[in-house]
């Protein structure tokens, strides 16, 4: 299965052996998104204001993208760009603008283990708008790929992680402010569903848009990054009084959103290259860096649902991506 159809490529070839190390390090850096997180906890919560980290890390994008393309890393395109292909990115940083405060402000309704479980539900929104707005229709066998990665985020959510000190499931940032019981609120899960649809279309969307046009990756990024940029600095300017652009960030901080730019940037590049799906069995397979990562950080300890989980997702890869 080739890169363009968004398989695993093999490692024979030296773009199939980037693309194997490119979603390698974008697994790392989704793993790695909770437990530093909840390194930066303070007093059992956040001590910056979600829209500062939101904004930081799409101008680090944006500055990112400029560099690439004033260096020479991609090549600008050699007519005029055509700007008006600039306009329909606009939608793209709104959906992911929604998206990515969302993930943040669900955490004042909901604990960190009931958010994992119950936003799994992304992958069948992802699944149901790449057949709907891309016209992939995809097989028995990868259909219930699908659903076992859902079981598998679900089942490591609800307990592949337990602090030691806690019969509940440990999740990252309970680890940090001791033991956190399982809740939800009715506002919660309404702002939760919202937020795999809006996941999932804005996953796809952005997909079909970068597959469409014929312009450079940066360039687009670009185009992306300065809508997501404006988006985000309204917001954060509209956000009422509270800390400081830069108040209650810690070195901690700073590793989120630079390691959040990089693998926003890495997504892209899947999103062009590659699918809406791989990005989806990416995603899954960083439970694994991410509770490897919170046993070394945290303390937390493995239970026999990470291990069933893996199973899992192992299973998922090799259904999808397997010979037929």
């Amino acid at each position: 299965m080739s890169v363009e159809d968004g398989g695993v490529p093999g490692l024979g070839h030296p773009r199939q052996a980037r693309w194997t190390l490119m979603l390698l390090l974008s697994t790392a850096m989704y793993g790695a998104h909770a437990p530093l997180l909840a390194l930066c906890h303070m007093d059992g919560r956040v001590p910056f204001r979600p829209s500062s980290a939101v904004l930081l890390t799409e101008l680090t994008k944006l500055l990112l993208c400029a560099f690439s393309l004033l260096v020479g890393w991609q090549a600008w395109p050699q007519q005029t760009p055509p700007w008006r292909q600039a306009a329909p990115f606009a939608l793209s940083a709104l959906l992911y603008g929604a998206s990515n405060n969302l993930v943040i402000y669900l955490q004042r309704y909901m604990d960190p283990s009931t958010y994992q479980v119950l936003s799994n539900l992304k992958i069948g929104s992802t699944a149901l708008f790449y057949c709907l707005c891309l016209r992939h229709r995809l097989s028995a066998r990868q259909g219930l790929a699908l659903l076992l990665l859902m079981a598998a985020g679900a089942c490591y959510a609800a307990g592949g992680l337990q602090d030691p000190g806690n019969t509940l499931p440990g999740p990252p940032s309970a680890a940090a402010a001791g033991p956190m019981p399982l809740h939800i609120s009715p506002l919660g899960l309404l702002l939760l569903i919202l937020y795999c649809l809006i996941s999932g279309l804005s996953s796809v969307y952005t997909e079909l848009l970068m597959k469409r046009q014929r312009l450079p990756l940066a360039l687009q990024n670009l185009f992306l990054y300065t809508f997501g940029v404006l988006l985000n600095l309204g917001l954060h300017a509209g956000g009422g009084p509270g800390p400081g652009l830069l108040e209650g960030f810690s070195g901690w901080a700073a590793l989120v959103v630079l390691s959040q730019a990089l693998n926003g940037l890495l997504m892209s590049a899947v999103m062009k290259h590659g699918s809406s799906i791989t990005r989806l069995f990416v995603v899954s397979c960083s439970l694994v860096v991410n509770a490897v990562l919170s046993a070394a950080l945290l303390q937390l300890q493995l239970t026999a649902a990470f291990f069933l989980a893996t199973l899992l997702i192992g299973l998922a890869v090799r259904l999808y991506y397997g010979s037929r």
